[in-house]
């Protein structure tokens, strides 16, 4: 059992940016990178193990070896791999979208919904995105607004700051606007349905696919009652500063400012260890394992127990 270095997948959407490539070392052959999925055992896009025993399998084939143990007993509740971590480049704006909460994504075959966290790490000035409704409107407003194309008159629009943290929950209609490079912590789903996309064309010249009618069911259509900042104060620790950003059933995340932090994967939980600045070393028992630079993802397994990251680095840190 040992700490393993991920090979993330990215995605090359027509609203992405260089961004990923240039600051944070993502590699592709596309154009643009839109976002990198850091951790990710979904089919759409998996992280491929990079070191050790499992090197250049996918994460879900290493979890089919290994078994689910190494996700850890918070997680013996889901039946797959429960989270999906992203950074996202949005250089232009992103489609009005909603995400389907789990119980009408099994109804209509569509596996998990979606409930995410957005952590805000740069932005351009006066940069916002959309979140729920300024107040409350009829679904016969909303499928009219869509049909006229007026439905950003009625959104709750949040101008950004680095630091922010929105949280999404499912059926809570939403938009990253332009300007933005955020991480994204989600539930390990890829189910989307597109509202309003500005009347753009996709790579094949065609307008993109809407989801109207889905929509229309899930759609929250009042203002959106999710925590909005992180959920926490910093604490100073010693060698290293944390801030609780979100915690929920899915997930817990943290941004950590580390020099030298004891870690502790136990058998409850993995630990997702994803660097958003900085270099750092993981060593056990004072050995080094590996090391992790600014865009770098590590996946230790649950159980793996005490470790230590020492550098000069900063980390978004997620478990279950």
């Amino acid at each position: 059992m040992q700490p393993m270095k991920l090979k993330t997948a990215c995605k090359d959407y027509i609203w992405g940016g260089n961004r990923l490539r240039l600051e944070y070392g993502q590699q592709s052959d596309a154009d643009r990178i839109a976002e990198s999925w850091m951790l990710s055992a979904h089919p759409d896009g998996p992280s491929v193990i990079e070191n050790g025993d499992y090197k250049g399998l996918t994460l879900q084939e290493y979890l089919q070896k290994a078994g689910k143990s190494v996700l850890g007993t918070d997680c013996a509740r889901f039946p797959d791999f429960p989270v999906l971590i992203k950074l996202i480049d949005a250089k232009d704006k992103l489609s009005i979208q909603v995400h389907p909460d789990d119980a009408y994504a099994r109804e209509h075959g569509g596996g998990f919904g979606k409930t995410e966290m957005w952590y805000i790490l740069d932005c351009e000035p006066g940069a916002g995105l959309y979140y729920g409704f300024d107040h409350e409107i009829s679904k016969e407003e909303f499928a009219r607004r869509i049909n006229d194309g007026t439905l950003e008159e009625v959104l709750h629009r949040a101008e950004v700051h680095p630091g922010d943290m929105f949280f999404i929950k499912a059926g809570t209609l939403h938009a990253i606007g332009a300007g933005i490079l955020l991480a994204e912590v989600q539930q390990n789903s890829n189910l989307t349905y597109r509202i309003y996309d500005y009347g753009r064309l996709g790579k094949d010249g065609k307008p993109r696919e809407l989801h109207i009618e889905q929509a229309k069911d899930v759609t929250q259509l009042k203002p959106a009652d999710c925590p909005v900042g992180p959920q926490g104060s910093r604490e100073e620790k010693n060698g290293y500063s944390r801030i609780l950003l979100a915690s929920c059933p899915i997930f817990t995340v943290y941004d950590m400012e580390v020099k030298e932090a004891e870690l502790n994967a136990d058998e409850k939980s993995f630990h997702s260890l994803i660097c958003l600045d900085g270099k750092a070393d993981l060593l056990k028992e004072g050995n080094p394992v590996l090391s992790m630079k600014k865009g770098e993802s590590v996946f230790v397994p649950a159980g793996y127990g005490s470790y230590t990251v020492k550098g000069n680095c900063r980390l978004l840190h997620t478990t279950v």
